[in-house]
């Protein structure tokens, strides 16, 4: 049995197999280290493939890598090898979770299906993040953050907002919502299983989960039957719900309620506006007639500066945030106050800028968070735990390591 590890956070003395790779599943396993779990990740001999993505110092340290996998253990294990099924097999034995992202049917082919691994320990919490639920004609397909932000309606959204052209949101936001849904659904298992003693499976598909994500907002008259109209959320498909050009740059402003909106035209001087103009009077004319009080708003963001403006909607008591770049973000005051961004000495790559996890607990605070691990960089540490001798542990190590030369070979 492996040894309990000594470590701070709500989830301290949870063990996670993370057999998950690239964005979306080593994103929800990131957060379950973040809470103190002992996440194991099981890589196969070449690596996780997100290792390789974007700049790096060193091979196999990219930065996609290291923001998404702090806070775990990676060993390498050939699980096409007879040995590297054994030890995944003592893993399964003392893990509270297994969690994997490749479709199931590649899980049943490995002999990893849930039937195969709660043979081996039946209160084990099997979470499978893939594209599409297993009852539908999708089922065996593969799926990337791409194809389903188009499926699930984003694309297609932002053409109608945009001026008629379909693109993708510039970030994994299906990868990455997925993954919270994922920790979600690993969670309430272990709560489940801390009252009944039985583990189970969850599975977390894209392809509903983010359909559910969009058409929460954007079901509109279609949620009656008959459709009322065509669906849809007006205000945010109003091609002018965009950040406000000002005099100098730009800001972002949300004159919202009748409150607020009473404080801003005070502020500048037109008190009347929501008398005279019916089209202003109330939330639900403003709602009506988006695309009309959002271009008046842009004409008198026009006016005054951004600093003035922040000064102003600040008195108003109108929420306003700036638009940042990815540098300057970096810079932004509440963030340094909040100490989210830090810069930490990897012990590989240096000094790097980590993001820290944004929850905060006052009486279950986790420990300081342990860099992102170099490929394999535990896999002695893990087999030491599991009981294998040294000997033995040296000709796995090799064994995979020859695994991975002929893959990168290929």
């Amino acid at each position: 049995m492996m040894e309990a590890k000594l470590a701070h956070g709500p989830l301290t003395g949870i063990r996670v197999i993370d057999m998950t790779s690239v964005l979306m599943g080593p994103f929800a396993s990131q957060a379950l280290g973040d809470m103190g779990a002992d996440v194991i990740k099981v890589e196969a001999p070449q690596g996780d493939l997100v290792r390789e993505i974007g700049p790096a110092r060193n091979d196999g340290m990219g930065p996609v890598f290291l923001n998404a996998n702090r806070n775990k253990r990676s060993i390498v294990l050939d699980l096409k090898s007879k040995e590297g099924m054994q030890a995944m097999h003592r893993l399964l034995e003392g893990a509270d979770v297994l969690m994997y992202n490749v479709r199931p049917q590649a899980m049943a082919r490995l002999g990893l299906a849930y039937e195969d691994v709660a043979a081996v320990n039946p209160r084990i919490v099997y979470a499978g993040l893939f594209g599409f639920g297993q009852d539908g004609p999708y089922a065996a397909r593969p799926a990337y953050d791409d194809l389903i932000q188009g499926a699930a309606t984003l694309s297609s959204l932002i053409a109608q907002a945009s001026g008629g052209i379909p693109r993708y949101v510039p970030t994994a936001i299906a990868d990455r919502v997925v993954g919270i849904t994922g920790v979600n659904g690993i969670l309430a298992s272990l709560l489940a299983r801390e009252r009944t003693g039985r583990g189970d499976k969850v599975d977390i598909p894209m392809f509903e989960t983010m359909v559910g994500f969009v058409m929460g907002d954007h079901m509109g008259g279609l949620t009656y039957e008959p459709p009322l109209d065509r669906g849809g959320y007006a205000r945010q498909l109003s091609p002018e719900r965009r950040p406000y050009q000002t005099r100098d740059g730009h800001i972002c402003a949300l004159v919202y309620t009748d409150k607020q909106w009473r404080g801003f035209l005070r502020e500048i001087g037109r008190e009347t506006l929501m008398e005279e103009d019916a089209r202003f009077s109330t939330y639900a004319q403003r709602s009506q007639n988006v695309d009309y009080v959002y271009g008046v708003l842009a004409g008198i963001f026009m006016e005054r500066s951004t600093d003035d403006w922040m000064r102003l909607l600040e008195r108003a008591d109108v929420p306003f945030m700036p638009l940042h770049t990815l540098e300057s973000v970096l810079e932004d005051p509440h963030l340094k106050a909040t100490g989210f961004f830090r810069i930490v000495d990897h012990p590989t790559e240096g000094a790097i800028r980590s993001m820290r996890a944004p929850m905060v607990w006052k009486n279950n605070p986790p420990s300081e968070p342990r860099p992102a691990p170099r490929l394999g960089q535990h896999t002695r540490e893990v087999l030491a735990e599991l009981g294998y001798p040294p000997e033995q542990i040296d000709v796995m190590a090799a064994a995979g390591a020859r695994a991975g030369a002929r893959a990168g070979a290929g």
